[in-house]
Order: C-alpha cells, then structure tokens, then sequence
C-alpha cells in the first residue's frame, strides 16, 4: 500500500485542501503560515502546477483552524518538504479526478490539461475546472485514491512576486493593521524580573483614568482595556507605578552560561554509545564550547486581536501553530476545543516561539472581560523580556586521532535547559499567563521531540566518520529564563562545536581544514558542498591566515537527515570582527523556486552572523537586562557580509528546507576564520571583541 505524505495522511479529505467556490479561482488552503519565509508563495506554486492553472488562478486562504488542514508548526524547515509535498500530492489527485470527469465529457483520448482547461489532441472544445467543479465531488478521502502522477520539477515564476509582498510594500498586511468594529485596545502589565508577582495596585486610580472601560485581573494577571491604545498604555504604566510585587525566587548571581548551568540537575541520556576496544591514540584534545540565552528580537512587537460571541471566541495570531494554540487556549480559557477558531494574521518574522502565542491568550483574556472586540500589543520591552527565548548551551568534546591523523574517538556532551516549550507540545499549558491565572495551568515538563530531530541534541551526532563514539544529552529544567523554540534549535551551537573541534584536531594533524574534513566523510553530497564551497571561495590550503586576517570553513546536514550546507567565511579582525564574505554552497534536493530558496539560506547566513557576534540576553539582580534595542545589538545592514551561493540542484530528489541550514556552519565558519586570523581561539558565543582579547591575553 502507497503511504501518503504524513501531512495529507493526517488530513485525508481533498476539499481540506482545495475548493473550486468561484467562476475564476481555485481555492487553496494550507496549514502552513507565511512568516516572511515566502513558503505559502511556494506551496501555491507546487499548487498552480500540479493543478495545471496559472499561479494568478490560485487563491490562498489565511490558515483557519475551522477550515484549514492541521498541518501542526511551521517550523523546521519543513513547510516545502512536508506541506509541500502533501499539497503537491492532494492537488495530483485532484487534477485525476478532473481530468476522468473530462474523459466522460469529451469521450476517449489522451486528456492534457493547461491553463486550467482540459482538452484532447483530436479536439477543439476543452472543459474547465470550473466547467465541471459541480460534477466533481471532492469531499473524499486521499487514502481511497490511487497514487497519482506528479508533474513535479523546478517551478519557473518568473517575474512573478511573492503573493505576499505586494500588501507589505503598500501597507496593511499585518496582524497590527487589523481594524475591527469598535475594536479596543488591550495592554498587560508584567514586572521586570522574571519571578516577580503582582500582589497589589491602585485598581480604583487606574479604573478612573480617561478612556479605561475595563481592569482586568485574575490572580497575579493584569490588563486594562481602553478605547485607544495611547490610553492603554498609559493606564498600564500608572498601575506600574504603584505596583507592589513578591518576589518567588532569586536569579543566578552570575549570567555566565557555564557558571549556571552547572548548579542545575539535568535528565541526562546517552543515546549513542559505540562499543568496541579502546583506540590508539596518538593525541587528545577536549574542549568546551557555549552560547548564551538569544532573543527573537523581532522588529514588530507581538500581538493578537480576539473578540467574544455566545461564549466561542475568535482569534487572530501571528502563531506558527494556530490548532495547537487553539487547543492550549481552549485549555487555559477553560473552555471546549470547538469553542475557540484561531486564523492566521501575518506579523513580524520569529523563526520560532516568540511571543505571538502568549498575546493570543492576553487578547483572549481581555477581550472575555471586557465583551468587546480588543487588539493587545506587546511593548518593545516586553518583547525582549517575557517572549520565550532560545536556549543557552554548553557543549562539550573530547576526541583522539591515531598517529596517522584520523580521528579514532569522540564524545560530545550537551547541556540545554528546554528548546521545545510551544503551547500544544507535552503536557501543561505553555502560555504565559496561563501561570499567572487563578488557579494557574503550570507548564509542561522539560520534553524534547525525538531524533533526529531533537531539541538540545539536534545535530550533536556529526556526518563524519568518528572512530568510537559517544553522544550525550544533559536535557535541564527550564533556567533562570523561559526558553523554548529558536531557528535551528540546538543545531547552532552543536554545529559551532563540531565544526569548530574539527579545525582545532586538523590542526593538532597538520591536516588542511577542508582535506581533514574530506578524510572523514563517506558521504558523497555532504563532500559536494565542502569541496563546491571551498572551490567557490578560492580556498587556499597554504594560507596561514594571521594578521588579523582569516577563512573558515562550517558544514553540516540539517538535522542529519536535510538540506547539506557548507560554508566559508572570510573576516578581518581590527577593534571589531568584519566578516567580509560568507561563501555557501546548498543541496536542498529539488529546488521549488531558486529564488526563494536563495532568499532563505541568505537570510539564515545573516541571522547567524547576527547571534555568533553579537547577540546575547543576560540579567542582572534586578532582573532582565535586556529591555530595549540598545541593550541588545543585531547586526546592522552596514554589517552585512557579500554572501555568494551556490546550489547544487538534484532534480528527482526529495525537496528540502533551507532556512535554518545555514545557522551551525556560518557559525562555525565565522568562528574558525576568527581563529585563522588570530592564532587564537574565543570558544563562547557571541564572539565579541572583549572575548577574543581575553583570549589572547590568556596565551
């Protein structure tokens, strides 16, 4: 028996994903979110060709928990290749049933469909889609189909724009536009360290202020609803200003992430152990390797619009994953699963759990007391405080080489406290102020998803052929911050040690980077990007690097089992690191659209940039320290290194995400090129100027 793409398999009914409800469009409908990624403009795409119709006949639905598939997270790179691959199924099955209902109208003959006309060689006359749309009875199981014939291949768009582009480059394309009737706004207060409660406010002076129609508190939850958000905002501030607070717990006295994470008790599992005898070794090396807390920083703040109506609420969220949201709002509101719809509003990029579902309950909350449609926002500070953020880690490696200079043993060892804390994932209520309710939802426990795809031990097992081996994860509770899902997870710091442990046992060798590397992988597409990326970078194995001036390379398959990236980066270091170049070469298998695949693996090279040099979310004893962009820096478009790539195309082959693939290696290529430069090497996360002249002091 043919099994179905595992997102179609759990959304079996055709008319879930494809409608014909008009005499020009075909309805499309996808559980997968447009976050600035361009992955809805893709899946149209795979849509308009295997449907055989024109991309301006596709018509796509907002994702709606009432009538959308349930296509869980748009995460992990896996938008094309999971809903990408259902909808291109879905849609070929579709395109059979029409073009047998065609055979029945225009008699025996090869039946070729274009432009959303079905015709035969040895006829003028064609019916349509929308000819036949009444005939066709589309609410049906996939399962009871036959596999279909795929067209498949590159889709050519042309000059054809991302669908959702035009609304952003003229306005009122975000969740932040939205403009219902006598729409309120909603604002929350929340203190400025991480375990403080609300005990007490001037409720009666806050009440009173101009434009206030509702207070709203439930345990240590409080909200004001006003009728313009100026009036909000400063309602919340004079509740801030006579505010008292209990504190529940201190914070650790230090945000070293290796001071820290050694006074908590991880659940610790190896779960790759290579048996066998003991190996020669020639030489040893261990090392240990860590990044901080990192924050979402998106430049829009979160936010949620929800309106109430005979006890079923509506709620509009930039959530990546409206049914599993609509399932922990369900939960925290105390109230059935099909009283709650959440659709899908675009807001700004997260690349992960960033506050758009913590909003959504704020808005909720608000909206029921208040009886009125409300729009909540997040201040900037709250944003950088309260928005879960991607979890620090430590990573530890010890290896061996033999006198030959191949790596004859390795152990890797990772601490990370959760990078897996979305609403809808394990038990509990992952909403924020579903802990501050009366009585509160706790969260769920400490849970990670299984490999290969993992948390805090995604790609901690390395492509390269290692000699004896061992793996092993140190999952932690949840640190002194809230942490949850960030672009790559786990990947970009195991990535970083890797890579960057694989340069220091070359060097202990006297082995070239990039020949080391070759030496010990039996894998022939992840050697084609090492050997595309060196030859595209002029690597030069006789460069000594010094002087301030360095290359590096970084590579890695995305959670071993997606799109193969590898990377060189060229920096100049001065007062400040420069990269100068990031040269990349991609096998994402089948590429869907170029251009947009090129969009994604740069913004990931960027985005990297970003956190390996600069970014980083600490505290002090009186809580965050991270409250406004001057306290956490990103890299400035004046920053922005040329970045060159180059795709390896594999026509046939299973279409792979690319955003988060680059995280690990532009990480660990920025990190080895700094090493080349200096003679030196700075091993924890952001690699800034201070940390490398501390390690060169050090020598």
């Amino acid at each position: 028996m043919t099994q179905l793409p595992v997102n179609l398999a759990l959304n079996p009914r055709l008319n879930r994903w494809v409608s014909i409800d008009s005499p020009d469009f075909i309805t499309i409908r996808t559980g997968k979110v447009e976050l600035g990624q361009g992955a809805v403009t893709a899946i149209a795409a795979i849509a308009a060709k295997e449907l055989g119709v024109e991309l301006e006949r596709i018509l796509m639905q907002p994702a709606d928990t009432d009538v959308s598939p349930d296509e869980g997270y748009t995460a992990g790179s896996f938008s094309v290749e999971h809903g990408g691959s259902a909808m291109r199924w879905a849609c070929a099955q579709v395109r059979a049933l029409f073009e047998e209902r065609a055979q029945t109208v225009l008699g025996a003959g090869e039946i070729v469909v274009q432009a959303g006309i079905f015709t035969q060689a040895t006829r003028n006359e064609g019916v349509s889609y929308w000819d036949m749309a009444a005939d066709v009875d589309l609410d049906r199981s996939s399962a009871d189909l036959p596999p279909p014939h795929m067209q498949g291949g590159t889709i050519d768009m042309g000059a054809l724009q991302r669908l959702d582009l035009g609304h952003k480059l003229t306005g009122a394309a975000f969740i932040h536009d939205m403009a219902l009737p006598d729409m309120h706004y909603g604002r929350v207060l929340r203190p400025a360290h991480p375990n403080d409660q609300l005990t007490s406010f001037d409720r009666d002076k806050v009440a009173g202020l101009p434009g206030v129609v509702a207070v709203v508190v439930d345990g240590s939850f409080m909200g004001v609803v006003a009728r313009r958000d100026e009036q909000a905002l400063h309602a919340i501030a004079v509740a801030a200003r006579t505010a008292q607070r209990q504190r529940t717990a201190e914070l650790p006295e230090t945000s070293d992430t290796h001071a820290w994470i050694a006074t908590l008790t991880p659940r610790s599992t190896t779960f790759l152990s290579d048996d066998g005898p003991e190996p020669v070794a020639h030489q040893r090396h261990h090392a240990a390797y860590s990044r901080p807390f990192i924050a979402h920083a998106s430049i829009g703040p979160s936010c949620a619009v929800a309106t109430w109506k005979d006890g079923h609420v509506t709620v509009w969220s930039h959530s990546q994953g409206i049914h599993p949201l609509r399932g922990a709002l369900a939960r925290a509101l105390r109230i059935e699963r099909d009283q709650v719809r959440v659709i899908h509003a675009q807001g700004s990029g997260c690349y992960g759990h960033n506050g758009a579902d913590d909003v959504a309950l704020d808005a909720a909350l608000l909206a029921r007391a208040a009886q009125l449609p409300v729009m909540c926002l997040w201040t900037r500070a709250d944003e950088l405080s309260w928005s879960p953020f991607g979890a620090a880690m430590r990573v530890e490696l010890d290896g061996a080489l033999d006198a030959d200079g191949n790596v004859v043993e390795w152990k890797h060892a990772v601490w990370s406290p959760p990078h897996l804390a979305r609403p809808g994932f394990g038990d509990g209520v992952n909403l924020l102020a579903a802990q501050q309710l009366d009585p509160p939802h706790p969260p769920g426990p400490p849970n990670e998803a299984p490999r290969p795809y993992g948390g805090g031990d995604r790609n901690a097992v390395p492509l390269y052929r290692l000699g004896k081996r061992s793996i092993t994860h140190h999952l932690l509770p949840q640190g002194p911050l809230r942490s949850s899902a960030l672009r790559s997870l786990g990947a970009h710091c195991n990535v970083f040690a890797i890579e960057s442990f694989m340069d220091e046992l070359a060097a202990l060798a006297g082995i070239d980077p990039v020949e080391f590397r070759l030496r010990h992988l039996d894998e022939p597409r992840a050697a084609a990007v090492i050997r595309a990326a060196a030859k595209l970078s002029n690597w030069d194995p006789t460069d000594q690097g010094g002087e301030g001036v360095g290359r590096g390379i970084g590579f890695s398959r995305y959670k071993n089992h997606g799109a193969y990236y590898a990377a060189v980066a060229t920096v100049e270091v001065t007062d400040v690191v420069t990269i100068k170049d990031v040269y990349g070469a991609l096998d994402a298998g089948e590429i869907i659209h170029r251009d947009g695949t090129l969009n994604q693996v740069e913004g990931g090279v960027i985005q990297a940039a970003s956190w390996t040099l600069k970014e980083q979310v600490s505290w002090t004893r009186d809580g965050f320290a991270v409250r406004a962009w001057d306290d956490y820096p990103i890299l400035k478009f004046s920053e922005i290194p040329h970045i060159h790539t180059e795709i390896i195309e594999r026509p046939g082959e299973t279409a792979l995400g690319a955003g988060e693939c680059a995280a690990g290696p532009v990480a660990a290529a920025i990190g080895n090129a700094i090493a080349h430069a200096l003679g030196v090497r700075a091993r924890d996360m952001p690699l800034t100027f201070d940390r490398l002249e501390a390690a060169i002091n050090s020598l």
